[in-house]
């Protein structure tokens, strides 16, 4: 994949790509008839949301692969999805209050996919925690999996919301049935955007499983060379 796709050029396409999301979504998708300009956060607050999701299910593949075969690979894997994720997700959480106190004329209310939401982000939290506050390494990575496997749970929950529960939403935007739906060129701004942040994960993400390889090789070395000095 580096010979074909090299991580200059992926970030090349990645900064492209972001550019013309941000064309999309203030210059070419039309103005919201009821909430104006204000609707333009759905561009960044939606395909977030999407993204911190697959995010939390990388986590989850990573963490079953962890456990059930012990590879350092599959840890490496589901922290980076973490660590990533977690950044997406905290978009989530900062964009929904900018666009409900216009929208609702209050900051936050204990809605249930804003609950659901924010549980999904406290999930991001006890994962990176526990990578970063348990001494022994294996055992952090173990109980991270944990977390990563059950917390998994609020996901598929998390998106159901709506549909589930009375809301603030009164029906989902996409795929709620008659009376939603997008505008042609709003669905042309959320799709190019959300394919640009999923372009930045992989590529954060070719970056962070990189750089724990060479973590993890200097950390071999390091071990090698006390061996020898002991010898």
């Amino acid at each position: 994949m580096k010979k074909l796709f090299p991580p200059t050029l992926h970030l090349i396409v990645t900064l492209v790509w972001l550019i013309a999301a941000s064309y999309l979504i203030f210059l070419y998708a039309p103005q919201e008839a009821t909430m104006g300009e204000v609707q333009r956060i759905f561009y960044v607050h939606v395909p977030s949301a999407w993204t911190a999701m697959i995010a939390y299910f990388l986590i989850f593949l990573g963490s079953v692969g962890y456990l059930w075969k012990r590879r350092d690979a599959a840890d490496d894997f589901a922290h980076g999805a973490a660590e990533i994720g977690f950044i997406f997700c905290t978009c989530v959480i900062v964009t929904g209050p900018l666009w409900a106190k216009p929208a609702w004329g209050i900051w936050w209310t204990w809605d249930a996919r804003l609950t659901l939401t924010f549980v999904l982000w406290l999930l991001f939290v006890a994962y990176l925690m526990l990578r970063s506050y348990v001494i022994n390494p294996g055992r952090s990575a173990v109980l991270a999996a944990v977390v990563g496997i059950f917390g998994f749970v609020d996901v598929p929950i998390d998106y159901m919301a709506i549909r589930w529960w009375r809301t603030q939403h009164p029906q989902p935007v996409i795929a709620g049935g008659e009376g939603s739906g997008l505008d042609p060129r709003m669905w042309v701004a959320l799709l190019v955007t959300w394919g640009a942040f999923l372009c930045l994960f992989a590529y954060l993400m070719r970056q962070y499983l990189r750089l724990a390889a060479l973590q993890r090789e200097v950390t071999r070395l390091r071990r090698l060379r006390s061996s020898s000095q002991e010898a």
